[in-house]
């Protein structure tokens, strides 16, 4: 019988370093505006593990929780301020993963874009992912 594969991630001054296990359950590109002011960025790239698959194995201590809405929060490190992890109280058992934070390719590339009807005015789609909108932000455009 084979391991299970494991995958290394941490933040960006290395105080929280952490390992998940290999399957993942999605990969995919968020462009809601929480996304874009917590990363500061046009997007973010999250993959979801079973919060099983997720073990925190230096740093715990450094991590701050943020509720950033009323069903979710959201983990950085309180040294570098490295977004790390995303829970929401409508899928309770998974955790989302920035993919940047990790050291290694994880077991699938983006498969989607979501919530793009808030995406950033001066960024442009231009692969040919499948994009999702509308109310909950995962409707098929």
């Amino acid at each position: 019988m084979t391991e299970p594969t494991t995958v290394a991630g941490d933040c960006l001054c290395g105080a929280v370093r952490f390992e998940v296990t290999l399957p993942t359950m999605f990969c995919g590109h968020c462009h809601c505006t929480m996304c874009q002011r917590n990363h500061g960025a046009a997007f973010v790239t999250w993959f979801g593990v079973d919060r099983s698959q997720l073990s925190v194995s230096q740093g715990e201590s450094e991590l701050v929780r943020y509720d950033s809405s009323e069903h979710g929060t959201r983990s950085f490190c309180s040294r570098c301020g490295t977004s790390l992890f995303c829970e929401n109280d409508e899928h309770p058992d998974r955790v989302d993963i920035p993919l940047a934070n990790m050291n290694a390719p994880i077991d699938r590339t983006p498969q989607v874009h979501v919530h793009v009807d808030s995406k950033a005015d001066w960024y442009a789609i231009t692969d040919s992912l499948p994009q999702m909108g509308g109310k909950t932000g995962l409707e098929p455009k």
